[in-house]
């Protein structure tokens, strides 16, 4: 199962995220669900820099990826920033719809 963590500020605003894990939906390779978050979740990081220049500390290796606003600087609190990870949350939402036994997302709030 692949687990996604929407992490938010008190005021709402997402500060970072964090997905791991594997759908096994179908075998490596073939994994729409994985194919799916991955490039969902890739495609908003890389659009976050080549958008609006923000660029978030992220780390990725197989079946990781977290990435986070710097916390030394005040990057993400552009409203085009939030804009792409609120379209990203619902994004991630629409698999979840369809393919809920192979993806959990929770939203934590610190």
């Amino acid at each position: 199962m692949i687990q996604v963590r929407i992490l938010r500020r008190k005021d709402g605003s997402i500060h970072g995220f964090e997905v791991k894990g594997h759908a096994n939906f179908a075998k490596h390779g073939e994994d729409i669900v994985c194919a799916g978050v991955s490039a969902v979740t890739v495609g908003t990081v890389n659009s976050l820099e080549e958008l609006t220049g923000t660029v978030m500390d992220s780390r990725m290796k197989d079946g990781f990826l977290s990435a986070y606003f710097p916390v030394d600087r005040e990057q993400g609190t552009d409203p085009r920033s939030q804009l792409l990870l609120e379209s990203m949350v619902v994004m991630l939402n629409s698999i979840a719809e369809s393919y809920g036994t192979y993806i959990q997302i929770k939203e934590v709030t610190n």
